[in-house]
């Protein structure tokens, strides 16, 4: 069989995406409004003392946020309608609520709408609370690589302090974002492979394994991952596996619920079929790359309790880096 190539749609699809910075379709005032920069530079030191560079999404309205890797997070309400502009400062870049039910123009995908070279508000409404995140979908597999990416946040209506409406209530909230690192891929090119050139980036060895932009040498001990809470306190984890490896997660000790996955609620009463999963307790969770889960954990003994995070390889299944993709940190309970 004979396959024929378009070459002018390749060249668009890759080489030559429209770049544009048009109205926002059917525009309406929104309830909630963010801007995000992109892309600012940041530097992490990993465990054998070699900087690796990331780059960000910054909140023009936050210095804080200029050294925040993961970006900041973007937090909504369930109905709100929400405007969230793009004001690429270096290059083109999109942005993807990732789990939005967005309409083209608004779903950042720039192979198949646009590159913002300037400034885009992309305009959506979320109608499900849970946990999403939101990156850039230029370049996709290298851009998310080198670290453009945040958590999306959807409380239920009433606001944070409940997953979704009608769902469980937390006490204590923590954020992981499980992320490897292939050092080798952060010394490319902005635009490398987007016109099918072999740069590469069919080859991934992680050697670097971070949670919420923390090295591993220091999960156990810093605050961004290390979670404290007392006796009886109910404890939500958004987790989202941000890596290019399969992550398997054990909590050690201590028994936990699954109520979301994926953004969207288990037993949330629009969809009663799907029910939450108990986890016993030093049992894995498995997250693909881009999957999300909602934990839930109410401890009634103190204790120190340690997290034990694999990053495996797609194919063969072992540990990556020869065992050493491994993160640990605590859930320091206490009475």
């Amino acid at each position: 069989m004979v396959r024929i190539r378009d070459e002018q749609a390749f060249d668009a699809f890759g080489c030559s995406p429209l770049k544009a910075d048009p109205p926002t379709p059917d525009r309406v005032n929104p309830d909630i409004t963010f801007i995000r920069e992109g892309a600012r530079e940041v530097p992490v030191t990993m465990p054998d003392g070699k900087v690796v560079s990331f780059w960000n999404f910054t909140d023009g309205r936050d210095d804080a946020s200029k050294t925040m890797w993961p970006s900041k997070p973007i937090r909504v309400r369930q109905g709100q309608v929400v405007h969230s502009t793009i004001d690429a400062k270096k290059g083109s870049h999109t942005i993807h609520h990732h789990g939005m039910n967005s309409s083209t123009y608004n779903d950042g995908v720039g192979h198949v709408s646009f590159e913002v070279s300037e400034k885009y508000t992309y305009q959506f409404q979320p109608h499900s609370a849970g946990t999403y995140f939101y990156h850039c979908h230029k370049n996709t597999v290298l851009h998310f690589e080198m670290g453009m990416y945040g958590f999306l946040i959807v409380d239920p209506p009433e606001g944070p302090g409940r997953l979704y409406q009608g769902g469980p209530a937390y006490d204590v909230e923590a954020l992981w974002a499980f992320d490897d690192v292939d050092p080798r891929w952060h010394e490319m090119n902005h635009d490398a492979g987007m016109c099918g050139d072999d740069e590469g980036l069919d080859r991934f060895e992680p050697k670097y394994f971070l949670i919420s932009g923390v090295p591993s040498h220091k999960t156990r001990t810093d605050p961004r991952v290390r979670i404290t809470a007392k006796v009886g306190q109910r404890i939500l984890i958004r987790c989202l596996n941000a890596s290019y490896s399969i992550v398997s997660m054990r909590i050690m000790g201590l028994e936990s619920t699954c109520f979301g996955a994926d953004g969207r609620g288990l037993n949330d009463p629009e969809r009663p079929w799907m029910q939450p999963i108990p986890w016993h307790a030093d049992d894995a969770y498995e997250l693909a790359t881009a999957q999300r889960r909602d934990l839930i954990l109410q401890p009634t003994v103190p204790g120190a309790y340690k997290v034990i995070v694999e990053f495996r390889d797609w194919i063969t299944g072992k540990i990556q880096n020869n065992g050493a993709g491994i993160c640990e940190t605590i859930i320091n309970v206490k009475a």
